[in-house]
């Protein structure tokens, strides 16, 4: 049987954006699944981004619900559920999730994922672990029998804004399953809101992970945390809030063997801050360029990836506080990688775009504030060239780093 894109209750959710004054913003939505579910691509010099991108086949029937619904069209929401019936079947929970709309979902929580929790909106993405699309129960016998051969080497890959777990699968390759193959790691993957703020999902996480540790169906030898964009900012959260309250008898930060960053934007993403307007900058970095059409609208998650928070800003902060510099992790082996558009990183590309959204000073921590400035070991981090955002998931020279530091 064919799992549907969408449930009934997702639409249910998607109408409710517009009692909740948030109408025209699935175009943006739109724009950003398009972009995210294409290949990277560097648009010319001062071409802006297409005023139009549209979506096909089921995807694009679930968009034009959404402008539908946003417009008032095809009067109520329950009307709008009947017409759309026989795409809202009940799906068959045997099969896997559809990337398709996991890839929409996780979109629009990047977009407005604080609104929708704040809210208790059935679109808002609930923080878990899991393995193969589907959710894994923190508990002994329940991962037992769902990861019938776990190893002692656990990997924890935490994906990036408006992206989901599944995104680790990309041209074929995915890093965690070539980790498991070749050095017997066993791979967890995060699922989460990436709307909410980095310290929002850090204590959130930090909670997670105690409870993975103590679950786990034997004693863990190895835990490695692998975070990609503003997965690796959690994953640091994660590990400070976790340290912060480890006397509370949180064990699991004290046994962070390694921790990994790929284009991580440890100080912040300028493409995605100087959206404020500048629509062309934008338009340049395929991932980031439908974030222009926000203005001053942006969830808590964007508003951190671009100034590389991982910490809660002050109360009343706009969004535009950045926060005090949190160091890297001690007892945990740090690396950093950072990918250039250019053919080298000190090119003009490299400086400029980096990899098309996190410049590549940023995703190496370096900063000439000295308080700022994040300490990786020089041979812990590696510039990858002619590589976007987005081909870390799949680059065979990030694939070779990670198995020589890891293996």
């Amino acid at each position: 049987m064919t799992q549907p894109l969408l449930q009934a209750a997702d639409l249910r959710g998607a109408a409710r954006l517009t009692t909740d004054a948030v109408a025209g913003l699935a175009s943006l939505v739109e724009a950003m699944h398009a972009r995210i579910t294409s290949l990277p691509r560097l648009a010319g010099t001062g071409e802006a981004a297409p005023a139009e991108e549209r979506t096909s086949g089921l995807t694009g029937l679930m968009y034009k619900t959404v402008h539908g619904v946003t417009r008032g069209v095809g009067g109520s929401a329950e009307a709008l559920l009947g017409w759309l019936a026989p795409a809202l079947a009940a799906p068959d929970p045997r099969e896997p999730p559809r990337p398709e709309r996991e890839a929409v979902v996780a979109a629009l929580n990047g977009v407005l994922g604080d609104h929708l929790a704040a809210t208790h909106n059935p679109l808002a993405v609930t923080m878990a672990f899991r393995h193969a699309g589907q959710p894994l129960m923190l508990e002994r016998h329940a991962l037992r029998l769902r990861l019938p051969g776990a190893t002692p080497r656990v990997l924890v890959l935490l994906h990036g804004l408006c992206m989901n777990d599944l995104h680790w699968q990309r041209a074929g390759h995915d890093h965690g399953e070539a980790l498991a193959r070749e050095a017997g790691y066993t791979p967890v993957y995060l699922h989460y809101n990436s709307g909410l703020s980095v310290s929002t999902n850090g204590r959130i996480l930090a909670q997670m992970m105690e409870r993975l540790y103590d679950a786990w169906p034997l004693p863990i030898e190895r835990l490695v945390m692998v975070g990609h964009s503003m997965g690796g900012l959690v994953a640091r959260s994660a590990i400070h809030h976790g340290a912060l309250i480890q006397r509370g008898g949180l064990r699991w930060p004290g046994r962070v063997n390694d921790l990994v960053c790929l284009g991580t934007p440890h100080q912040g993403a300028p493409l995605v801050r100087v959206g404020h307007g500048v629509d062309v900058l934008l338009g340049a970095a395929p991932y980031a360029a439908p974030l222009a059409r926000l203005g001053k609208v942006r969830s808590a998650g964007i508003n951190d990836l671009r100034l590389g928070n991982i910490v809660s800003a002050p109360a009343g902060d706009d969004g535009t506080h950045r926060c005090a510099q949190v160091g890297l992790p001690g007892g945990t082996r740090c690396f950093a990688i950072a990918a250039s558009l250019g053919p080298a990183a000190g090119s003009l590309k490299a400086k400029v775009l980096g990899d098309g959204l996190v410049p590549v000073a940023s995703a190496l921590g370096q900063h000439p504030e000295p308080e700022r400035h994040l300490a990786f070991a020089a041979d812990r981090q590696a510039v990858v060239a002619e590589t976007g955002h987005l081909d870390l998931l799949s680059s065979a020279e990030v694939w070779g780093l990670l198995r020589g530091w890891l293996g």
